[in-house]
C-alpha cells in the first residue's frame, strides 16, 4: 500500500476540507484481500498505474502535442498575465475550452458540441503544473487529481486511486504527491468559500477567465 495514506488517513477524526480529502484516500486505499488456500493474502484488483501525463503547447504553430505525442491542431491561443487559454475541436464533435493557470496549478477546462455554444459554468480542473518552458511554448504536467465542480451545487475530487497507485509504483514520489494533494485541497478549500462558484474563486485570486 503506499506510503501517502498513513501520512492522510491516520486520523479517522479529521474535519473540514482536510476531512473531504481523507474520505476520498479512504474509500481509494485498497480492501483487505481475503486470504488464499495457502494462507497468504491475494492480491486486490487495481488500475494499471501510469506515468504523469504530459502536453506541449505550441503557440506558433498552433498546435498541442498530447501525452501519446499525437499533434492536434488548436484553432486559438491566448495569453494573459494568469495564463494559457486554448481552444480547439475534440473527435470532430466537441469543442474544448481550457485556461492553464500556474499560480493555481490547476487547468480549468469547459467543453461544449460546437464552438460558440451557450457554455455550462460546470468546470473540471485538473491539478498539475503549467509552465512556460519558451518564449511561444508551454508545458502541462498533469498530476492525477482531478475537481469536478457543479456550478453553485457541488464540488468532487476525482484521481486519488490513480495518484496513491503511481506513487506505490514508484512513478512518483513523495514530495510530487504532497504538492499534487496540497494543491487539491487548496483548490477545493477555495471553492468551498466561495459556494462551488469557480469564477468567484478566480476573481478573488485576481483572474478574470474569457471564453469564446
Amino acid at each position: 500500500m503506499s506510503t501517502l495514506l498513513p501520512l492522510f488517513v491516520a486520523a479517522p477524526t479529521i474535519t473540514g476540507i482536510a476531512g473531504y480529502l481523507a474520505r476520498d484516500l479512504r474509500a481509494a486505499a485498497p480492501a483487505a484481500a481475503p486470504a488464499t488456500s495457502a494462507g497468504t493474502a491475494a492480491p486486490p484488483p487495481a488500475t494499471p498505474p501510469h506515468r504523469p501525463l504530459v502536453e506541449y503547447f505550441n503557440l506558433a504553430e498552433l498546435t498541442v502535442t498530447d501525452a501519446k505525442g499525437f499533434v492536434r491542431q488548436v484553432e486559438r491561443f491566448q495569453v494573459e498575465p494568469w495564463g494559457l487559454y486554448m481552444a480547439r475541436m475534440v473527435d470532430g464533435s466537441r469543442y474544448l475550452q481550457s485556461w492553464l493557470l500556474p499560480d493555481l496549478s490547476v487547468r480549468a477546462t469547459v467543453v461544449h458540441t460546437r464552438a460558440g455554444q451557450h457554455r455550462s459554468r460546470d468546470y473540471v480542473l485538473d491539478v498539475g503544473e503549467f509552465t512556460k518552458i519558451a518564449p511561444r511554448r508551454w508545458k502541462a504536467v498533469d498530476q492525477y487529481l482531478d475537481v469536478v465542480v457543479r456550478h453553485r451545487r457541488s464540488t468532487h475530487l476525482h484521481g486519488v486511486g490513480d495518484l496513491l497507485a503511481a506513487h506505490a509504483a514508484g512513478l512518483v514520489d513523495t514530495a510530487q504527491a504532497h504538492r499534487a494533494v496540497e494543491r487539491a485541497t487548496a483548490a477545493l478549500d477555495g471553492l468551498a468559500a466561495h459556494d462551488h462558484d469557480v469564477e468567484r474563486w478566480l476573481t478573488a485570486n485576481d483572474i478574470t477567465l474569457t471564453w469564446m
